[in-house]
């Protein structure tokens, strides 16, 4: 039995009620003895849904939530700021998130120290430095780990592909894997790769080589036990219930949506990627990870800014105003992050370099209480000045709100067991 101390886990407690006669009352009762010996609050999860929304490159901070405009020039930079309906202040280029601010929240002392991006990334996705000894799994495959499909929809999607390598399954199952659009919402004639039947194939031969192939499959798994086959088994499961599903096939048709409300998305890669998000999330995917444009500004950080931010600003604040009247803000939490922010003065080139000491991230709904602060970066923003948030902190308190407790054990490699995040806390002033 897998034990730490005198806790036993949520799987051993399901056994001994089985042998043991247990009510389910007992074993809720159990099961909350031993969550406030772990001194976490036993409570239901806030967010049914996570939508992810990475900036690659690493978004400058002084340009987007935590500009400066008492710094020097040199450490503020040409960008102007703004003041939101909360009073705080933001950049000039975030005119609809301005107006919105009791709906979301900003995490302003993120920090660690890898500074190359691809280890800068690990950080962010899966809430582990890298290790050259064994990959973490991302925060999405973890989700289908311990919850899996629901509505017939795959736990984890990306759009419109896996960002990087770090948002895969790591050390888990590859069944855990996400699933990818293939191809970009807002590009013309999108259509979902594989979701459809093949030309001259349809339901009654799709049922009859379903049979076939789980005759095969139960050939396979009987001689073979590897992660590849069982993988591979329920890779066509999800598959062909995806496919089979007319409802679930419909999440992915966002030329459903109304016309107006792609409009006030935007019609571009930024709007249209959200708003697929939103449509998936509304459906049941648990977790929907996206990335939108390049924020690599090591020169000519404003111009480039003023080109990129006005279409997120548009389709963040669309994808707020619809979740919260349709009454799904509460359970769908929106996450902004990057891999890091940028050096705190302009370097000669007019851009900024990368800076992992202090940066920031967006959080809404999902049970994340609107109009906060949580944190502060120094007057030149270039290290935390009060509480600082490492990203194991950002995905203890994400999973929370999922209802997972993040030093929860998953099994590695050689039956080596690992906490889904080691050493985390729990950002409380930011849970409702």
């Amino acid at each position: 039995m897998n034990c730490r101390g005198n806790r036993v886990g949520r799987r051993e407690f399901l056994t001994v009620g089985a042998v043991g006669g247990l009510s389910l009352a007992q074993l809720l009762q159990a099961e909350k003895a031993q969550a406030a010996q772990k001194n976490y609050d036993f409570v239901e999860a806030k967010a049914k849904s996570v939508i992810h929304i990475f900036l690659p490159g690493g978004m400058a901070h002084q340009e987007s939530w935590d500009p400066k405009p008492y710094a020097p020039i040199e450490y503020r930079g040409e960008m102007g700021s703004i003041k939101t309906n909360t009073g705080e202040v933001i950049s000039q280029t975030l005119p609809n998130l301005a107006k919105l601010a009791d709906k979301y929240a900003l995490i302003r002392s993120m920090t660690h120290n890898e500074a190359a991006h691809e280890r800068g990334t690990h950080n962010m996705f899966t809430g582990y430095r890298p290790s050259p000894a064994l990959i973490f799994p991302s925060m999405g495959s973890v989700v289908s780990h311990e919850y899996g499909p629901r509505n017939n929809l795959p736990p984890y999607v990306c759009i419109p592909n896996k960002p990087n390598e770090y948002a895969g399954n790591g050390y888990l199952s590859s069944s855990f894997a996400p699933f990818s659009l293939g191809s970009d919402p807002a590009s013309k004639g999108f259509r979902v790769r594989d979701l459809n039947l093949p030309k001259g194939v349809d339901e009654a031969r799709f049922g009859r080589r379903r049979s076939a192939l789980e005759a095969v499959n139960e050939y396979f798994v009987n001689r073979d036990k590897s992660d590849n086959v069982g993988a591979m088994n329920t890779f066509y499961e999800r598959a062909y219930s995806l496919v089979s599903s007319k409802d679930a096939r419909e999440a992915f048709n966002i030329e459903a949506e109304d016309p107006k409300l792609r409009d006030e998305y935007g019609r571009n890669t930024a709007g249209q990627r959200l708003l697929m998000a939103r449509r998936l999330a509304t459906a049941g995917v648990r977790l929907i990870s996206l990335t939108y444009g390049g924020w690599d500004m090591h020169s000519g950080v404003t111009a480039n800014m003023k080109r990129q931010m006005p279409a997120l600003d548009q389709a963040l604040a669309a994808m707020i105003r619809d979740l919260d009247r349709t009454g799904l803000l509460d359970e769908t939490l929106i996450m902004v992050s990057s891999e890091f922010g940028r050096t705190p003065k302009i370097n000669r080139t007019a851009g900024r370099d990368h800076w992992p000491k202090v940066f920031s991230v967006f959080l809404a709904g999902g049970g994340i209480k609107g109009g906060s602060i949580y944190g502060a970066s120094n007057a030149t923003a270039s290290e935390p000045e009060d509480s600082p948030v490492l990203p194991a902190d950002l995905a203890t308190t994400v999973y929370r709100q999922m209802g997972i407790v993040a030093d929860k054990e998953l099994m590695a490699p050689g039956d080596r067991p690992i906490e889904i995040v080691k050493g985390g806390k729990l950002l409380r002033p930011l849970m409702s």
